[in-house]
């Protein structure tokens, strides 16, 4: 059985505090808010590598491990897995911290995201292996 993860894995994309605009219905944080932070901060390390735009062509299953709540800081940590001929897969793992003073960091979720070079007119274009 693997060792557990207390640590988030790649670099610190994005870090944002969840707002009682980013509810549900039921009041709990919505899981598509979530989904599209994490997708912002793949698509930031993507379009480093890309060295322009790029836009999310797949997304794999995800699931959700613990929930997300109003005042909780969300960080997206997010690393570069595969580069393609024009494609680039992050995988980026969603961690919050309870109170925005709390040293402790749990892991929520974690998905894998792929995306597409683009060039100025929508085109795929090649990514450097570089």
């Amino acid at each position: 059985m693997p060792e557990p993860v207390f640590e988030p894995r790649g670099e610190l994309s994005i870090r944002t505090l969840a707002m009682p605009a980013d509810t549900n219905p039921s009041g709990d944080i919505f899981g598509g808010w979530l989904l599209s932070q994490m997708d912002i901060a793949g698509a930031i390390s993507a379009q480093w590598r890309a060295k322009g735009r790029v836009a999310t062509i797949a997304i794999e299953a995800m699931e959700f491990h613990r929930p997300v709540w109003v005042g909780d800081v969300l960080c997206c940590y997010s690393e570069i897995i595969k580069v393609g001929s024009s494609s680039i897969t992050v995988r980026v793992e969603a961690w919050v911290r309870r109170s925005r003073h709390a040293e402790e960091r749990i892991k929520v979720t974690e998905g894998t995201f792929t995306y597409v070079a683009l060039d100025e007119a929508g085109n795929k274009h090649p990514v450097s292996r570089e």
